[in-house]
């Protein structure tokens, strides 16, 4: 009996317990003032819970205003828990607009209707709270990252050197708009005519022969250019009539009168 009373209070105590069981501070003085911490703590942390984020749609933004600068001005209002600025996939640069989640959608409406229509650095900043139903699911998508400037901007990849596959794709597709063109303009009976695209590239020395020859037939095909001249009854009736000289008073009359 006593042998089964000592291996039951060696047993370990119920999961219950355990959770019931209160918090001790390290110092049995400071007992109420650590539970009441306590209690604030579990308060808090079940009202943030409640919370529901709100999002918010930022445009006209002047440029050089990123990604660290709106964090730090928005959060003067609350939490910022995300954002995302738009920027263009081939320069970088920043698209003049941005998403904003808050942490409460109370202070999401609290900023729209505050900053629309700020003046902020010459602009008037456009605010608008987006409603849940119409946030996409991917729109924070990548927000997290650290932005870097694409390697290869637009102009970059637009003069690089391509190979034959490459540019013999563009000159099917080239021609392929061109024969799409010239039916459409035929279909609405248009007759017009315009030089089509031509392949081969223009300093080629064929392209440079072309263009003398055309321009030697040209020449060749003017005929002479001849001047008329007006007759001469047209000479005349045209012709201005000649200024008479001045008569200057002579000082001798002068000084006999």
């Amino acid at each position: 009996m006593a042998a089964g009373e000592a291996m039951a209070a060696e047993l370990p105590a119920p999961a219950a317990a355990v959770r019931t069981a209160p918090l001790l501070a390290l110092e049995p003085r400071l007992q109420r003032q650590f539970q009441q911490k306590v209690q604030r703590a579990r308060t808090k942390r079940t009202v943030k819970e409640e919370l529901t984020p709100g999002v918010v749609f930022v445009g006209h933004l002047p440029r050089g205003l990123c990604e660290p600068q709106l964090r730090e001005y928005f959060g003067q209002f609350g939490t910022v828990t995300r954002l995302r600025l738009s920027r263009s996939k081939k320069t970088g640069a920043s698209k003049g607009y941005a998403f904003l989640e808050f942490e409460s959608d109370d202070v999401a409406k609290i900023v729209a209707d505050t900053m629309n229509n700020y003046l902020f650095s010459e602009r008037l900043l456009k605010c608008q709270f987006v409603p849940p139903e119409k946030v996409h699911e991917n729109l924070f998508k990548g927000c997290d990252k650290i932005f870097r400037k694409p390697s290869q901007p637009a102009v970059r990849r637009y003069n690089r050197i391509r190979s034959l596959q490459e540019k013999a794709r563009m000159t099917k597709r080239l021609l392929r708009k061109e024969r799409l063109l010239r039916k459409k303009l035929a279909e609405k009976g248009l007759e017009y005519d315009f030089p089509g695209f031509d392949p081969t590239p223009v300093c080629t020395p064929a392209v440079l022969e072309r263009r003398k020859a055309a321009q030697m037939d040209g020449d060749t095909e003017d005929d002479e250019i001849t001047l008329k001249l007006p007759s001469a009854s047209v000479k005349n009736a045209v012709q201005r009539p000649k200024k008479q000289p001045r008569q200057r008073p002579s000082l001798k009359k002068q000084k006999q009168t």
